[in-house]
């Protein structure tokens, strides 16, 4: 069975090709000649997830999930939120958004936050969705070099280091990723995908 995982990403293939069934074939969006902008205008992270999966199902007819994810700050109304990758403006830079978000949050002693990240999985004319959380803390500066996004400065509940100090393994089986990941391999697992 092939099923597409909407991203151009492909680390982010990779890893999530090491979780999924192996007689599950995973193509990205390069695999079935998608190179145009999939839309993400959605209010939510889980709109903008279901938006990418129904996109690639309409427009290329290929089975596919695809996964959205924001940091929510509870001292900022949940914000960056859906807005996380632009937080800073349209150039979608790390450093940026993690300068922003730690000046935002200067002074404010409340540094609770969360990453949510939601897969939507369009099968056989069904859409489901799973939605992987992992909370925590922003630090007061970066910590770490491994990682993406906001990983320096995010530190999960119950952990001295921040997603950037910690390998990839421990940050798969603890992150919000991860945990998505693995509710969509629970449910290909008990469908019988073939």
């Amino acid at each position: 069975m092939q099923l597409v995982f909407a991203t151009n990403n492909l680390n982010k293939l990779k890893e999530v090709q090491a979780l999924i069934p192996s007689q599950i074939k995973l193509l990205s969006l390069k695999d079935i000649g998608c190179f145009e902008y999939v839309p993400e205008t959605q209010h939510t992270i889980k709109g903008n997830a279901i938006q990418k999966a129904e996109y690639i199902k309409q427009h290329y007819g290929y089975d596919c999930f695809a996964d959205d994810t924001g940091l929510e700050v509870k001292a900022l109304n949940k914000q960056p939120g859906v807005f996380s990758a632009r937080y800073a403006g349209e150039q979608k830079d790390a450093n940026d958004n993690m300068n922003l978000l730690l000046k935002n949050l200067k002074g404010k002693a409340n540094r609770k936050a969360q990453f949510k990240t939601v897969i939507a999985l369009h099968l056989h004319g069904r859409l489901k969705t799973f939605t992987g959380i992992c909370k925590g803390e922003i630090t007061l500066q970066k910590y770490g070099e491994r990682g993406f996004g906001y990983d320096p400065i995010f530190k999960p509940e119950g952990y001295e280091q921040t997603f950037a100090e910690m390998d990839l393994e421990l940050k798969n089986k603890i992150g919000h990723r991860g945990k998505a990941v693995q509710q969509l391999v629970s449910f290909l697992n008990s469908t019988n995908v073939k």
